[in-house]
């Protein structure tokens, strides 16, 4: 291909971008054609990729122009026979064959709230979002143009949430268009019941109208029901016999026909006798019934996830010329005023202005507790506002908001493949051609056996239509869906299914220390004042000397002292000396702040204070000397202190079974004091931050599926070399972009609740997996007629249908017992400023 294009002077495919074609079907009744439909479009040459969902029945084709154009892709898909809406988008690299377009530099990124209300900056390529151009009612739609949002101004969008997703609709349509065919093809089918000898079971003994016979009144009723309640079983099954393939609806779509040919040729060619029609007619009706409660099922799996686009108002206020203005919000753009009265729900994206109040952000990060939020501080769309009043200006509107992204990151998990679905896609295959052999060998044992072909044929469909293996289909997306959109709500967002399935095997999770099991940031933790001088007195002293420093200790130190009430004015002198310390005049006495060498230099004699000193020391703080007018005032330390629910994390994750290790560039000292601290097993310090990787790469030489968490650029290479890469809320762009989970509320305790919810997860796989496989295999032989020598019964092929349908529906309902799940999480106690 690449010589053929160099030939005519083309741009080798390599060096052109990709593009996307988001496809949503609107005929693909059933999940186990898209297993055969993926591998199919995956072959069109110029396609990349293929990532279908589907719980939402929408594709994503990542193509190169060069190779194949969107119009060729959709032609194709139309001549395969798929009625879809097409919308041609730019690529995005944080999920593979996803679209993504609006903001790429990092002036865009939303934030996304933590519990201490840090923004956290979300790099486009992780959370990202995209328009669709509106669908037509039939066949595809025109391509949508890539909205240029920095060309638009403002920071423009193209509508607000609510309409994120436009093709978010055709699930919805499909299910109401099953439910109508169901319901006309059951009116017809009650008649051809009641009239056959089905009818006679219930007493009913009455004789066709107008004189016809059973056969002839059958195939009146009954041809209708198959050819046009039944036709998404046989159109689907067409587009694979094109295809050289066979799945679920092959199998469903034989039994039907089958049943109905043969009745047709009895009642055409042979002068009439038993006849299948009312077989053929309730075949198609339950399976009808079935597969409209199975997709109902399966699109409200991802429901309540596209439900938090719904949380924004259709309205906002905005502030111009001082008068407050209700517009849609649609209107609203970035660097908009906007006002927040008590009770509202907030807009969009901003940053407090003038007013203070507190606000309700649980639907966003799961934190029950309301922060508060004053100026300067970031607010975030679809929160709720208690009981103050505030002015913002927007900062991110529409698809650009922090809520927006978070629900296309989790659509795009949802849209991805675990592994174990290869496994149920490929097991689904063979257990069609299982099928289709049961049930021609069930009809030649019976005919072998002298049973008539009306009998034969009774137990071939029933096997056929009874092994459909659309459960197993569906046993791992419906799983994965709930899972995905479970986590987002307790602010764990995992970006693709096989994360998720990553997590549940990791049993050792590396802890990166500053800014993850620590808050990032110094502070005054221990006043140990010499023997006639006040805490308050020594923190004046230290706090007046250090306060033109710009030294994190140093600052630790002046924030200490405001925080205690008192007043840091700036010395009339101020020397900083390295390696020592600092000397400075305050209220007209010279002070010495800093390490022993300074204390020993001054000839200052530090007696007991000393012991205290390495005493802090040896727990990872740092200990500096005050002294003034040659007496020895005391010692002040300061240390990075550690989370809140730091030690919860690791006595959440012993519970679980799971190694604890830290990891960091620290000097040992200090780390195994935070270590003993935290009762983490390991320690793993003085690593230089290149050397972070080699690092997790020996652990797991020892067998170990490692899970790294961090925050920080140097924290990247770790995370991607880890089994699971786990970033925390707060961190940086590229921590977030690396990792393949993201937590939400900044908060180290998560982890645990995410590997807990990753078990719980591929629980429900295991057991989708085994009752879809086992159910439809154990089925076979009763469906065939294995209990009719022995007790006379032999299963119709419609209470066939109605079986297989029940096995999907079970399946998905095990699924959507994961949202009942509540994850473990330490009890945290409020904030000072939000007590």
């Amino acid at each position: 291909m690449q010589d053929h294009q160099t030939h005519h002077g083309h741009t080798p495919p390599s060096a052109v971008p990709s593009r996307v074609l988001e496809v949503s079907f609107k005929n693909c009744y059933d999940a186990s054609e898209f297993a055969d439909l993926e591998g199919h479009l995956s072959q069109v040459p110029g396609v990349q990729s293929v990532h279908l969902d589907r719980t939402r029945g929408v594709a994503h084709l990542s193509y190169l122009p060069t190779v194949v154009t969107e119009s060729v892709l959709r032609a194709r898909l139309h001549a395969a026979g798929y009625a879809c809406a097409c919308t041609d988008c730019a690529p995005s690299t944080a999920q593979p064959g996803h679209p993504s377009v609006g903001h790429e530099t990092s002036e865009a990124h939303a934030t996304v709230p933590s519990t201490d209300s840090t923004p956290t900056a979300t790099p486009p390529s992780s959370m990202h979002s995209h328009h669709h151009a509106p669908a037509e009612q039939e066949g595809f739609t025109a391509a949508a143009p890539v909205l240029d949002h920095a060309a638009m101004g403002h920071g423009g969008h193209a509508g607000n949430a609510v309409n994120h997703d436009e093709h978010a609709g055709h699930g919805a349509e499909m299910a109401t268009d099953l439910l109508r065919r169901f319901l006309l093809s059951l009116l017809l089918t009650i008649p051809v019941v009641l009239f056959s000898p089905i009818g006679e079971i219930f007493g009913f003994t009455a004789m066709p109208p107008f004189g016809l016979s059973m056969a002839w009144f059958g195939l009146i009723l009954a041809t209708p029901v198959v050819w046009w309640g039944g036709w998404p079983f046989i159109s689907a099954a067409w587009r694979a016999l094109r295809r050289a393939e066979a799945n679920m609806m092959t199998l469903i779509a034989t039994g039907i026909l089958v049943s109905w040919l043969f009745s047709v040729v009895v009642t055409l060619f042979l002068g009439g006798g038993e006849v299948f029609f009312e077989a053929a007619a309730m075949l198609t009706s339950l399976s009808l019934l079935g597969h409209w409660l199975e997709m109902r099922s399966r699109f409200a799996t991802g429901r309540a996830v596209e439900a938090l686009l719904k949380l924004t108002p259709a309205t906002a206020r905005v502030v111009r010329a001082g008068q407050e203005t209700e517009v849609p919000l649609e209107q609203v753009v970035v660097g908009d005023e906007l006002a927040v009265r008590p009770g509202d729900r907030v807009p969009v994206d901003g940053e407090v202005i003038r007013g203070e109040s507190y606000v309700d952000e649980s639907m966003i990060t799961g934190e029950p507790i309301p922060v508060v939020k004053n100026a300067g501080v970031k607010v975030t769309g679809g929160t709720v506002n208690q009981n103050g009043a505030f002015t913002f200006r927007a900062t991110a509107v529409g698809s650009d908001t922090a809520l927006s992204r978070i629900v296309q990151l989790v659509q795009n998990a949802q849209a991805s493949k675990a592994p174990a679905q290869r496994l149920a896609d490929t097991a689904g295959k063979y257990l069609v051609f299982v099928a289709l052999g049961s049930g021609l060998l069930a009809f030649l044992v019976w005919m072998l056996l002298g049973e008539s072909i009306v009998f034969a044929l009774t137990a071939a469909v029933s096997a056929i239509v009874i092994a459909c293996p659309d459960a197993l289909a569906l046993a791992t997306p419906t799983a994965i869906t709930v899972g995905v959109g479970k986590g987002a709500r307790e602010g764990v967002l995992f970006k693709n299914a096989s994360a998720l399935e990553a997590m549940a095997s990791v049993n050792t999770v590396v802890f990166d220390k500053t800014g993850t099991l620590t808050a990032g940031k110094p502070a005054l933790t221990d006043l140990i004042p010499a023997e006639g001088v006040s805490e308050l007195d020594l923190l004046r002293w230290a706090a007046g000397a250090d306060q033109p420093s710009q030294h994190p200790l140093a600052e630790a130190i002046v924030a200490g002292a405001k925080h205690r009430g008192l007043e840091v004015r700036p010395p009339e002198s101020f020397d900083s000396i390295p390696g020592y310390g600092v000397v400075a005049t305050v209220d007209g006495q010279q002070v010495w702040l800093g390490n022993r060498k300074l204390m020993e230099r001054e000839g200052l004699t530090l007696g007991m204070l000393a012991e205290r000193a390495e005493g802090l020391s040896s727990d990872g703080k740092t200990a500096m000397y005050v002294a003034t007018k040659g007496q020895l005032l005391g010692v002040v330390a300061v240390a990075d202190t550690v989370r809140d629910t730091a030690r919860q994390a690791v006595q959440l994750l012993h519970a679980a079974g799971v190694q604890t290790v830290m990891l960091t560039g620290d000097n040992r000292r200090t780390a195994e004091a935070v270590a003993r601290e935290l009762g983490i097993d390991r320690v793993i310090a003085d690593v230089l931050p290149e050397d972070k990787a080699a690092q997790i790469a020996a652990l797991q030489q020892q067998g170990r599926n490692v899970a790294m968490v961090g925050d920080g650029v140097n924290d990247a290479p770790a995370l991607a070399q880890a089994d699971v890469g786990v970033a925390i809320g707060a961190g940086t762009d590229v921590a977030v972009e690396t990792a393949d989970v993201i937590l939400v509320r900044n908060n180290p305790a998560d982890v645990a609740g995410s590997i807990d919810l990753a078990r719980r997860v591929r629980g429900k796989i295991k057991q989708n997996l085994f009752w879809a496989a086992a159910y439809n295999v154990l089925a076979i032989p009763f469906a065939a007629g294995v209990l009719y020598p022995s007790y006379g019964i032999l299963l119709r092929p419609e209470w066939a249908a109605l079986l297989m349908s029940a096995s999907t529906v079970i399946v998905t309902v095990n699924a959507l017992l994961l949202n009942r799940v509540r994850l473990k999480r330490p009890v945290v106690a409020p904030p000072a400023a939000t007590a």
